[in-house]
């Protein structure tokens, strides 16, 4: 029952990633390398981290950076290697020591279910982010084409610039707001 158990754990927390890989269209372009690659910017930056006793996301998002950055091709192609490399690597050095000591043991925890779901959670988190950092670097670019798809004037694109910086500013706030008061 034991074993059952651990691999019902495993299968709900890395089935998704794989499933993510296949269905994304990565596997097509034969992108496993560039995900170990990520993964390995995921460890250096965790490393870093340690040493320099910071707790901070920045470092993630500088990680997150370099390998959108070093990869060549299409945007969402390097936004996904991003992300599926990241929260891989963000599982299987999180999670794997845990569900392959706790699964096993003599008794069903409902601990090592939620676990494997956080992992889900995990990897539906890191999709966005890694999207939203794309969003930010090419910001420009996304502007750009806006206003040549629209014939917006400069004035009007100024506009809605500062609209889209407001609302996203807002957001970030709220967020923040209900972050802070929720602890």
């Amino acid at each position: 029952m034991t074993l059952f158990h651990f691999g019902n754990c495993l299968a709900l927390a890395y089935f998704p990633y794989f499933i993510t890989y296949k269905c994304s269209g990565l596997s097509e372009y034969n992108a496993s390398w560039r995900c170990v690659q990520a993964g390995a910017t995921y460890l250096f930056v965790q490393l870093c981290k340690e040493f320099m006793k910071a707790t901070v996301d920045l470092a993630d998002l500088l990680g997150l950076h370099l390998v959108m950055s070093w990869n060549a091709g299409k945007g969402e192609y390097k936004i996904m290697v991003a992300a599926m490399g990241w929260s891989t690597a963000e599982l299987v050095m999180s999670r794997c020591i845990p569900l392959w000591v706790g699964a096993r043991g003599i008794e069903f925890d409902w601990r090592y279910i939620q676990m494997s779901f956080d992992s889900n959670i995990s990897l539906s988190f890191r999709l966005p982010v890694t999207v939203l950092l794309g969003v930010c670097v090419y910001k420009a670019f996304l502007m750009e084409l806006f206003v040549h798809m629209f014939l917006l004037g400069s004035w009007t694109a100024l506009l809605v610039k500062g609209v889209l910086t407001g609302a996203i500013s807002l957001c970030s706030l709220f967020l923040f707001v209900t972050l802070v008061h929720s602890n």
